[in-house]
C-alpha cells in the first residue's frame, strides 16, 4: 500500500486564506514536514527564552531601583540628624543641600532610530522618525529622584519574506505600513547639582505602543514592555529656566503591526537623542 504524504497546514487565525499556494507543498513530503515543525517548536522556545530574559531584566530593575532609594534615604536621614545637633556652620549648609531637591517640567524633541529585526520568516525594517517627549521630574537628592515620561514619535515601517528563510511568508507580498509610536515610562533619576550644571541618569520600566495606519490587507495595535536607559545633562539658564540635552535607549519586543506576517520575535531598540527645555517650580 502507498502511504499518502501528509502536509503541515497553516491557517491565518486573521484571514479565512491559506497563505500558501494550493498545491505548492506537494513533492515534499514528510521530511518537509518535520522541518517546518522543528521551526516553528525552535521559534517557540527562543521566544519563551526572551520572555524569561525579559522577566528577570524587570526583576533585576526593580531590586536595583529599591535598593538606590533606600540608600539615598538613609543618607539623607543622617544629614538630617547630623545638621540638627549642629548649629552655626551646619545650619548655614543646609540651604546649600536643600538646593539640590526640584520639581520641574521638560519638553524635548528627539529623532527615533530603530533598529531592523528579523524572524519566523519575517524582515522587519523600521523607519526613523521625529518625536516630542514631555518629563515631569522631582528630584529629592542627588540619590533619589523620579520622572514620569511620555513620548510620541511617527514609527513607519515595512515588512517582507526574510530572504532564506521565509517558511510560510514566501508567497506574502511586501507590507508598507505609515504609523506612529507612543512609549509611557516611570524612571528612577540620580544628578549631581554642580553649578549650573545637573549630569543626571535614568533607568525604568514602562511601555511602547505601535498604532499602524489602515491598510487593505489588515493591521495590528501592538503593546510591549519596554526597558529605558539614558542619561544627560541640564543647565540652568535662570532659576527657574533651562535647557536638557540627554540620550535615551528603549529595548523592546519587536512589534507586530501586519496581519499578514507573523512576529519577529526578537528584542529591537530604539535610540533618542534628544534636545528640549525644562521649567522648574
Amino acid at each position: 500500500m502507498t502511504e499518502t504524504p501528509y502536509f503541515l497546514e497553516y491557517r491565518s487565525s486573521k484571514s479565512p486564506n491559506d497563505l500558501p499556494t494550493p498545491g505548492g507543498e506537494q513533492g515534499f513530503g514528510k521530511i518537509r514536514n518535520h522541518s517546518l515543525v522543528a521551526k516553528v517548536c525552535k521559534s517557540r522556545v527562543k521566544s519563551k527564552t526572551e520572555t524569561m530574559m525579559r522577566k528577570k531584566w524587570m526583576l533585576t530593575t526593580f531590586i536595583l531601583i529599591g535598593m538606590a532609594a533606600l540608600t539615598g534615604a538613609a543618607a539623607y536621614g543622617q544629614d538630617d540628624a547630623s545638621a540638627s545637633g549642629k548649629s552655626g556652620a551646619a545650619a548655614k549648609a543646609r540651604p546649600a543641600r536643600d538646593s539640590q531637591s526640584q520639581w520641574d517640567i521638560g519638553v524635548s524633541f528627539y529623532e527615533a532610530l530603530t533598529s531592523s529585526s528579523s524572524g519566523g520568516g519575517t524582515q522587519e525594517t523600521p523607519s526613523n522618525g521625529m518625536g516630542g517627549l514631555a518629563e515631569v521630574r522631582h528630584i529629592v537628592n542627588p540619590f533619589v529622584g523620579f520622572e514620569l515620561s511620555v513620548g510620541f514619535n511617527l514609527a513607519d515601517e515595512a515588512f517582507a519574506p526574510k530572504a532564506g528563510a521565509c517558511a510560510l511568508t514566501c508567497q506574502n507580498p511586501p507590507v508598507s505600513l505609515s504609523g506612529n509610536a507612543t512609549q509611557v515610562s516611570l524612571d528612577y533619576v540620580v544628578s549631581k547639582k554642580m553649578g549650573n550644571l545637573r549630569p543626571f541618569a535614568v533607568g525604568g520600566l514602562g511601555a511602547f505602543i505601535a498604532v499602524p495606519g489602515t491598510t487593505p490587507l489588515g493591521n495590528n495595535t501592538s503593546f510591549r514592555g519596554a526597558y529605558i536607559v539614558g542619561g544627560g545633562i541640564d543647565f540652568d539658564i535662570s532659576s527657574r529656566l533651562g535647557v536638557r540635552a540627554q540620550v535615551r535607549d528603549i529595548l523592546y519586543k519587536a512589534p507586530n503591526t501586519s496581519v499578514i506576517y507573523p512576529a519577529t520575535g526578537v528584542l529591537t531598540q530604539s535610540l533618542e537623542p534628544m534636545g528640549g527645555v525644562y521649567y522648574r517650580f
